[in-house]
């Protein structure tokens, strides 16, 4: 495995996770009452705590992306 295709391997990771955090907050955002009905049939949550696990999931999901896709990637960038 060369040094390239890890390095095309994590840039089309980052750009596809990337691509679903944005999808899942554009989703909370602008159908944030669907999203709370479908989620209410299967949880007992109060809308409050809805939107924190959500922000919660979104930071976590966003922090991991960082973490292990973007941050790798631009090592590589710097070194290969």
């Amino acid at each position: 495995m060369t040094l390239e295709l890890v390095r095309d391997f994590l840039g089309w990771c980052g750009v596809l996770n990337i691509g679903m955090l944005l999808f899942w907050w554009l989703f909370f955002v602008f159908g944030h009452d669907l999203m709370y009905r479908m989620h209410g049939r299967w949880f007992k949550l109060s809308v409050e705590k809805f939107d924190a696990v959500h922000y919660q999931g979104i930071l976590f999901f966003k922090a991991g992306i960082f973490l292990f896709v973007i941050v790798p990637y631009l090592a590589l960038r710097i070194v290969g």
